[in-house]
C-alpha cells in the first residue's frame, strides 16, 4: 500500500499493519525546521501501541526558509518570517486546503474513515492539526497536540472531534499558557478535550507525554459517545442528571475536561 501522492510533500514515511487492513489512521506532523524523519520515535511508539494502525508521517510542504543554505534539509508547513499573532492564524489557515487533501487522500488509500483518524502534531505541526480540525469538524476523530497552540482561539466547539493537549511546563517556545487558554475556551464552549502538563519539560516530545497520549487514545471516551449512549435509553439522561449529585447511577457521567 502506497501513501497518497501529493506534489507538495516530497516524502511520506509510513508504518502499516503486518497483516490485515488498517483499523486506525494516525497522521504525524512535525515542527518547523524538522522533517518526517524527526517524528520517527513518536510514530514508532504509536505503532507499537496500535499495531493495526496505519501511521503516516509526511514532510512539510515547503523547505524551511530559516535555513537559506538548505544544508539542514528542514521543512515547514508555513513560514515564520515576519511572524506576529495576526499572521500566525492567517498562515496556518493558508495551508489547510493542501493538508485536508492529504488527510482525505490517506483515508481513501487506507480505507480508514474520519472517526478512526487521529491527527498528531508537534509544535507547528500541532498548530496545523488544531486549525485543520477546527476548519473541518469531523475530518478526524482525535487531535493530539504536543507543545502546540491555536493560531486564534476557537469560537465554536467541535461536535465530532476530541482534542488532547500535551505540554511541558517549562516550554519557552510555545508557553504552556497557550494550552491552558485553549482548554479554558473549549470548556466554556462545552467541547470535548483533555490536557496533560509535564513538570520540568520544555519544548520537546518526552516519553512520559507520549505514553500519556497513548493512554488517552486507549481510555478516553468522547463526550459525544456518552451523549449517544444516554439518549439511546428512554429516560436515562434524566435519571443520570438526577443522580449525578449523589454519586450514583446506571452509568458514570462523562468526565469534564481535566487539567493536570
Amino acid at each position: 500500500m502506497n501513501p497518497p501522492p501529493h506534489p507538495d510533500a516530497p516524502q511520506v514515511l509510513q508504518w502499516l499493519p503486518a497483516q490485515g487492513r488498517p483499523e486506525q489512521l494516525m497522521l504525524v506532523f512535525h515542527g518547523v525546521g524538522d522533517s518526517a524523519a524527526g517524528m520517527v520515535p513518536l510514530a514508532q511508539a504509536l505503532r507499537r501501541a496500535f499495531p493495526q494502525a496505519a501511521v503516516l508521517a509526511p514532510d512539510g510542504f515547503d523547505p524551511f526558509d530559516g535555513d537559506p543554505s538548505g544544508a539542514l534539509g528542514g521543512r515547514q508547513w508555513f513560514s515564520l518570517q515576519g511572524m506576529d499573532e495576526d499572521r500566525r492564524a492567517e498562515r496556518a489557515r493558508a495551508v489547510l486546503p493542501r493538508l485536508a487533501a492529504f488527510v482525505r487522500g490517506a483515508q481513501q488509500t487506507t480505507g480508514v474513515g474520519p472517526a478512526a483518524t487521529a491527527l498528531v502534531g508537534f509544535s507547528q505541526g500541532a498548530i496545523c492539526a488544531l486549525e485543520l480540525a477546527q476548519a473541518n469538524d469531523g475530518l478526524a476523530g482525535r487531535v493530539l497536540a504536543f507543545a502546540g497552540r491555536y493560531g486564534q482561539l476557537p469560537d465554536q466547539a467541535l461536535a465530532h472531534t476530541t482534542l488532547h493537549f500535551f505540554h511541558g511546563s517549562d516550554d519557552d517556545v510555545i508557553p504552556v499558557h497557550h494550552a491552558r487558554d485553549a482548554m479554558q475556551r473549549i470548556a466554556e464552549l462545552q467541547g470535548d478535550a483533555t490536557i496533560d502538563i509535564a513538570d520540568g519539560v520544555g519544548h520537546e516530545l518526552p516519553p512520559v507525554l507520549v505514553q500519556v497520549a497513548i493512554e488517552r487514545l486507549r481510555s478516553h471516551i468522547p463526550h459525544r459517545t456518552w451523549a449517544r449512549a444516554l439518549g439511546a435509553v428512554p429516560g436515562l439522561a434524566e435519571r443520570m442528571a438526577g443522580r449525578s449529585s449523589e454519586g450514583d447511577g446506571d452509568l458514570p457521567p462523562p468526565a469534564p475536561p481535566s487539567i493536570h
